[in-house]
C-alpha cells in the first residue's frame, strides 16, 4: 500500500520477557539474518531526540489512540556523528511509513515548517539497545530493543553521561516486527510461541 507516493508497512510492536527474548532468539537465528549494522553480538545503540508542538500535540495524539498521526525526530548510532538521520515517522493504524534522510533533504523544509507555525521542539531523548534480525521476502525485520531509558527535556545527543532512567520498572523488552504485505508462514509459526502484550510504545 502507498499514501502520496510513500510506501506503507506493517509494524506490530509486542512487550515480552528477557526468557521469551531468548526463546525467539534461538528460533529466529537458523532462519534469519544479522542485521549488518551490529556489533559482535548484534547489538547497537540507538538514540533519538523526539520533537513536539508547544501544545505537546504529539503526545496528547498519541494518549488518545489517534490512528492517523506522525512524529518527527533525530537519530544517531552508538553515540557517533558518522551517520546523523532527520526522521518523519507517520502511523496510519497497523501501518506505518518512514521518510529518513541524513540531514539534507525537502524533509527538513516540512521540519522548519512545523517549527514556525507549531513551534516544534526537542522534548526527550530515549536510548536502547537494538538487536536485529532481517529477511529478504517481504522485507521482513525483527527487533529486540533492550534496555530502554528515556532523558525527559535531555536534548544534548552526543553526551553519552545525560542522565536517563529506565521506562519499565519490570525487565520487559520490545519486540517489534516489520514486513511488506505478509509475515511468511513459517515466521508466523516462530512468533505463535510467544504470549505477548500488544504495544503502541514509542522509540
Amino acid at each position: 500500500m502507498i499514501i502520496r507516493n510513500i510506501p506503507l508497512r506493517h509494524e506490530l510492536k509486542y512487550f515480552i520477557t528477557p526468557a521469551e527474548l531468548n526463546v525467539l532468539r534461538s528460533s529466529l537465528k537458523p532462519v534469519m539474518q544479522l542485521d549488518p549494522n551490529g556489533n559482535e553480538n548484534n547489538e547497537y545503540h540507538i538514540r533519538s531526540l523526539y520533537f513536539d508542538t508547544i501544545n505537546d500535540d504529539a503526545l496528547e495524539e498519541k494518549i488518545a489512540g489517534v490512528g492517523n498521526r506522525k512524529k518527527y525526530r533525530i537519530r544517531i548510532y552508538n553515540f557517533s556523528d558518522r551517520v546523523i538521520k532527520l526522521e518523519c515517522k507517520s502511523k496510519y493504524g497497523d501501518l506505518i511509513s518512514k521518510q529518513s534522510v541524513s540531514m539534507r533533504h525537502p524533509l527538513l523544509h516540512d521540519v522548519y515548517r512545523e517549527m514556525k507555525t507549531r513551534l516544534l521542539r526537542p522534548v526527550v531523548i530515549v536510548d536502547y539497545i537494538r538487536e536485529a534480525y532481517i529477511h529478504p521476502a517481504e522485507e521482513v525485520r525483527i527487533t529486540f530493543d533492550k534496555q530502554i531509558r528515556t532523558g525527559l527535556y535531555q536534548t544534548a545527543m552526543f553526551d553519552a553521561s545525560i542522565p536517563t532512567y529506565p521506562v519499565f520498572d519490570d525487565p520487559v523488552e520490545v519486540l517489534e516486527v516489520k514486513y511488506d504485505e505478509f509475515l511468511p508462514t513459517y515466521m508466523q509459526a516462530i512468533l505463535s510461541g510467544v504470549t505477548a502484550q500488544r504495544s503502541a510504545v514509542s522509540k
